[in-house]
């Protein structure tokens, strides 16, 4: 099994970087299982605890998780590769992709000329105009805002609070299905996730209280346009939530409000408006500005302020003041303020066209905000494939779950409403092709 593998080393450090070396070179791919502990040691001519250790240290690096009986394995995004959208096939419309319709974004005119900076931003990183508007943006909701920093998109965000926050091995809340890069971010910190199932209101209170009692100590989650679900907080869905994590102050609470302009939903039920001790709110401009321009707004208690600010004084140290005069234009300027208006009425005529016409054709969906619908289904790949000999590419649900259950994920972003009716006869299609291939 070690010579299949290419595993080497006689230290638990030198069998680790063996295995991360075979992964890194695609020699190992993702879900690959790796040997079990006694059966390696006995090859190598170590101990079991060697490899064990050494099995450790890559979970902590989210290069390999382990799945109880069913062993180690490679991560599905392990920390040393990167997992990039499957290829577009050509002559097929993309439908997978979850970005805004580039026709509702606004020319980026960086600032010109630029001069030099004499010295380092780290003294003041944060240009006073977009911090106003900032401020405002957040408070427009009802979220506090009187401590508001940036950062270079939600991501980075997000990973920063969680890396300050949490040691390696600690657990994390996360909607099931939810947001993939965030599925694959957390392991590759080295944290577990612990799922929390969603419905079109957002996550379930039981499911929550679950997770918190299980000792998750953060929980990430979206207010409005949940992506892939779509789901959005009503007010009595966000009160049942708040007084859930009332009986657990210590837990950081992070929304991911990414489509905060575009989402379609009719209100913004906020958790960070609830006046919990330790929360954090991200807002990024990529879905109705730009998908070029890497940053966001963050709001948050003054703790999470501290420790966030604080690490990236250590790292980056701020945010380039060219992007973040980008930014300031773009929100200052009324014309692009119309061109949101018109992006967001667009986004969801579009998305509830599709799902009448799926309606109509007996097929249910969800998609009650933001850019998406998810159609449950019950063979993925078969949907998939048949959508494809029909023109359309379509997303696989499986890189959004973990333990939901199976699913398509729909961008509705570009599909005019005179599409959306071919779409849902072509879906009806697959599905009547696939029920007759298993046996309706």
């Amino acid at each position: 099994m070690a010579a299949q593998y290419g595993i080497g080393g006689t230290t638990a450090k030198g069998i680790a970087a063996s295995i991360e070396r075979a992964v890194a070179g695609g020699g190992l791919g993702p879900g690959a299982a790796l040997p079990p502990v006694r059966r390696l040691a006995d090859d190598l001519g170590v101990s079991p605890g060697t490899v064990a250790t050494a099995y450790k240290e890559l979970r902590q690096r989210g290069i390999v998780v382990t799945k109880g009986r069913g062993g180690t394995v490679v991560a599905q995004a392990p920390s040393v590769g990167s997992r990039r959208p499957p290829r577009v096939p050509e002559g097929v419309r993309d439908l997978a992709g979850g970005y805004p319709d580039p026709a509702f974004l606004p020319e980026l005119r960086p600032p010109s000329p630029v001069g030099p900076v004499p010295g380092s931003h780290r003294g003041s990183p944060r240009l006073a105009a977009l911090e106003e508007l900032t401020r405002a943006w957040f408070a427009r909701d009802g979220v506090p805002a009187e401590h508001v920093t940036f950062a270079h998109g939600a991501l980075d965000c997000v990973a920063r609070l969680l890396s300050t926050e949490l040691k390696p091995g600690d657990s994390v809340a996360v909607e099931d299905p939810g947001f993939h890069h965030l599925l694959d971010l957390v392991p590759a910190l080295g944290l577990r996730i612990v799922p929390v199932e969603v419905d079109d209101a957002g996550i379930l209170p039981g499911a929550l209280r679950a997770a918190l009692r299980a000792g998750v100590r953060a929980l990430v989650c979206s207010p409005r346009g949940q992506s892939p679900r779509g789901g959005y907080f009503t007010r009595e869905r966000r009160d049942a939530l708040v007084e859930v994590l009332a009986g657990f102050p210590e837990v950081l609470v992070i929304e991911d409000d990414h489509n905060a302009d575009v989402s379609g939903a009719p209100s913004c039920a906020a958790l960070a408006a609830a006046g919990l001790p330790r929360w954090a709110q991200v807002r990024t401009v990529s879905k109705h500005l730009g998908i070029d321009l890497r940053w966001a707004g963050l709001a948050c208690d003054a703790t999470t302020l501290a420790r966030h600010d604080g690490r990236m004084l250590l790292t980056s140290g701020w945010v380039s003041h060219v992007l973040q005069e980008t930014v300031a234009r773009l929100l200052a300027d009324e014309e692009v303020a119309r061109l949101v208006g018109r992006a967001e009425e667009a986004y969801t005529e579009r998305r509830e066209a599709l799902l009448g016409e799926l309606a109509r054709r007996g097929i249910a969906a969800h998609g009650a905000s933001g850019l998406n619908v998810w159609v449950p289904v019950r063979d993925e790949s078969a949907v998939v494939n048949g959508l494809r000999s029909y023109g359309w590419w379509v997303a696989a649900g499986a890189r959004f779950r973990i333990a939901a259950p199976t699913a398509v994920r729909i961008t509705t972003a570009t599909l005019e409403p005179a599409a959306a009716a071919r779409l849902a006869s072509d879906f009806a299609g697959v599905l009547g092709e696939s029920e007759a291939m298993y046996g309706g």
